[in-house]
């Protein structure tokens, strides 16, 4: 077998949390395929079987077995070909412990589990509330090929198994199975480490990871397989299922190169038998008459707006329809907001499933109603139309007796705003569709928003998008295009809510440039109010704009899910107390 080429395979697929039949079905389908070309070990994603982040199902018995089922029922139909397919594994005895494993299953039964050893807890991640870590490292050996085998995590750590898996086990080839949430610039920060541990252990590093959108989380598949020198041989499209097919030749174990770095020295080197690490033999792979492989060029990585826009449609698309939802519907103001939601959802949908409703009041301009009906004609969508001076006024009388009048104020901007919250939710429960808000995440942050009215929804597209990169989103579709498909007033016009007139959001906050910074140094950085100053920016508007964030903690609390793009989003990504009286930087 060394010095004979081997065929991988790894299924870059787009799984659905809880649909244990359906994603067992999907397992079957890309196993055939992988079959009839001729692969001899094809790798799943991480929990594949069950879908991933799988919360609080992990901690109902039946649903572990259920998985367990369903992962024994592929087993006894696997062939020839080794499959490795990641599945939540219940400890014997009753014991409640639940293990996150790599389950390899060969020649009709499940012939070897590796459990994962380092389980991520931070940020997204809360693996520890689920699952026991495993305490041994894999090595199996098919034959006189020794394959590592680890999960997601295990390749992130310096003192992980993959250097024991090598230098002690003889692995040729490392197989890590993984679900690694995108956000931007994940895909080649991935790549260059799969590269340096290929490099630095002298093997060939095959990587999958899941591809789909789950709630707040898009994962981006970007798979690659690296050779010992570290180059890439194959890699994944990015944002779509695919199935990645290379032919490797192990040969002899390969030489590790470097060194350990300043982390490793400190750790202990995992050493048989001190850190149990386990080699499981298995019989040789057979010898396959494999039809010949079409190559293909390596698929680049996309560019940071593209990757962007890419995980705004997959992420919409995913919880659209994984929902069940018959479509989309969103109000179209002839902002930059609205119409970029809207761009995103026809890419996401299609033109058919997506609906827009423009609401003008007393003081909406020409130009913005405008924009909005020539948006809904570029886009092809339908467009209803429901001014809401009448229902706004006959509130106002309503409240008269009580609330007397006394020019424009918040509670008359609010008021506009959730009248156009009520009428798209009466589409919603008529037609089934669901509401897209359009609110971003400097809004967001700092409260520039109406609880019950622009708030009202079931998904936040750009919850997490920053207006400055809204508007190069929407310049980068364009471009895209090759057309002013969201039209070139509605880029240019500055942002106004045109909730009282001559409104301006500048009125109200610092430039979105300037705002921009601060929410990302102090949301995403965690810096103190003295360190974001330090970078020079004025005390006054660092001091305003952190005293927004804070008290508004309660509205984002009662926000719609929203996709995550950044290194740290609010919702489950950063998580504070609504009730809370600390400030950073003391008085403000």
């Amino acid at each position: 077998m060394k010095d004979n080429k081997i065929r991988i395979g790894l299924a870059q697929v787009n799984p659905v949390v809880g649909d244990i039949a359906g994603n067992e079905r999907m397992i079957r389908e890309r196993i055939a395929r992988a079959e009839a070309l001729g692969v001899s070990i094809l790798a799943f994603p991480e929990l594949v079987i069950c879908g991933y982040p799988t919360e609080d199902l992990l901690l109902k018995p039946g649903f572990v077995a259920d998985c367990e089922m369903s992962l024994r029922s592929i087993a006894a139909s696997a062939g020839e070909m080794a499959v490795i397919v990641g599945a939540p594994e219940a400890a014997p005895r009753s014991s409640g412990v639940i293990y996150n494993t790599a389950a390899v299953l060969h020649r009709g039964s499940i012939t070897a589990r590796y459990r994962k050893m380092h389980l991520p807890n931070y940020g997204v991640f809360d693996e520890k509330r689920y699952f026991a870590p495993g305490s041994r490292a894999m090595v199996v050996e098919f034959g006189d090929l020794p394959v590592g085998i680890s999960i997601c995590e295990d390749i992130w750590i310096d003192e992980g198994p993959t250097r024991p898996q090598a230098r002690e086990g003889g692995a040729r080839v490392i197989i890590n199975i993984s679900a690694s949430p995108w956000r931007m610039g994940k895909g080649p920060e991935r790549e260059r480490l799969m590269r340096r541990r290929a490099r630095e252990n002298g093997v060939w590093l095959c990587y999958v990871n899941l591809l789909g959108g789950q709630d707040e989380l898009v994962f981006d598949g970007s798979s690659v397989i690296c050779a010992p020198d570290g180059a890439t041989v194959a890699r994944g499209v990015p944002f779509a299922e695919d199935l990645i097919v290379a032919d490797i030749l192990p040969g002899r174990p390969g030489r590790a190169k470097g060194t350990p770095s300043a982390a490793g020295r400190r750790g202990k080197i995992c050493a048989a038998p001190d850190c149990g690490l386990e080699k499981i033999g298995l019989g040789p792979l057979p010898a396959r008459t494999a039809p010949r492989l079409r190559r293909r060029g390596n698929v680049d990585h996309l560019k940071p707006l593209e990757e962007v826009y890419s995980a705004l449609v997959l992420g919409t698309r995913d919880y659209v329809m994984k929902n069940g939802f018959k479509g989309v519907i969103l109000g179209l103001s002839g902002g930059i907001d609205s119409a970029l939601v809207a761009a995103v959802a026809v890419d996401a949908l299609g033109p058919g499933r997506v609906k827009g409703l423009t609401m003008p009041s007393g003081y909406t301009s020409k130009g913005t109603l405008s924009d909005a009906k020539k948006l809904a004609f570029n886009l092809g969508i339908e467009l209803y139309e429901l001014p809401i001076g009448p229902v706004y006024e006959s509130f106002l009388s309503l409240l008269g007796g009580i609330i007397p009048r006394s020019g424009i104020g918040v509670t008359e901007e609010n008021l506009q705003a959730r009248v156009r919250g009520t009428l798209l939710m009466a589409f919603s429960n008529r037609f089934g569709w669901l509401v897209l808000t359009t609110g971003n995440k400097s809004e967001v942050a700092v409260g520039y928003c109406t609880l019950y009215g622009d708030m009202a929804g079931g998904f936040a597209v750009l919850k997490d998008v920053p207006k400055t990169l809204v508007f190069s989103l929407a310049r980068h579709r364009n471009r895209k295009a090759g057309t002013p498909l969201i039209p070139a007033s509605t880029i240019r016009r500055k942002p106004t809510a045109e909730l009282r007139p001559g409104q301006c959001d500048q009125d109200t906050l610092p430039p979105y440039p300037v705002l921009d910074k601060i929410i990302e140094l102090y949301v995403e950085e965690d810096l103190s109010f003295a360190e974001i100053v330090s970078r020079g920016l004025d005390p006054r508007t660092v001091s305003r704009t952190i005293g927004m964030i804070d008290s508004n903690e309660y509205k984002r609390r009662q926000a719609p899910p929203g996709i995550k793009i950044t290194p740290k989003a609010f919702g489950r990504d950063r998580r504070l107390p609504i009730t809370n009286r600390y400030r950073s930087g003391g008085k403000r």
